[in-house]
C-alpha cells in the first residue's frame, strides 16, 4: 500500500501520526539496549579506516621524487586502487622474486 506525501493528508491524519511526539517524558519508554542493538550501533558508528590485513599496518614516511610519485598515483587511479596498495603489491612482487 502506498503511503500519502505529508501535504496530501488531512490535518486529523498528520496529528494521530505525530501524536507521539507530543508526549511529556519520552526518555521514561527508553531502555537500555539488548547486546546485539549494542553490537550493531557500535558498527554503525564505527568510522571507516583502513581494513585489517595480515598483522595490521605500519605508517612509514618514504621519500619518493615528485614525477615518480605522479606516476604512481595515475596507475592506481587507473586500477582503482589505492597508493599504498599498489606500492604494497610492487614490493610484494619483488620479494617473492627473490625468494
Amino acid at each position: 500500500m502506498k503511503r500519502k506525501p505529508p501535504w496530501e493528508k488531512k490535518t486529523a491524519e498528520l496529528a494521530e501520526e505525530t501524536a507521539q511526539f507530543d508526549k511529556e517524558f519520552a526518555a521514561d519508554a527508553a531502555r537500555s539496549m539488548t547486546p546485539a542493538e549494542r553490537k550493531r550501533w557500535n558498527r554503525v558508528k564505527r568510522k571507516p579506516g583502513r581494513p585489517r590485513e595480515g598483522k595490521g599496518f605500519q605508517r612509514i614516511s618514504v621519500s619518493i621524487e615528485k614525477g615518480l610519485l605522479k606516476q604512481v598515483t595515475k596507475v592506481a587511479k587507473q586500477r582503482h586502487i589505492s597508493r599504498s596498495k599498489l606500492l604494497a603489491e610492487a614490493v610484494q612482487e619483488i620479494l617473492a622474486a627473490n625468494a
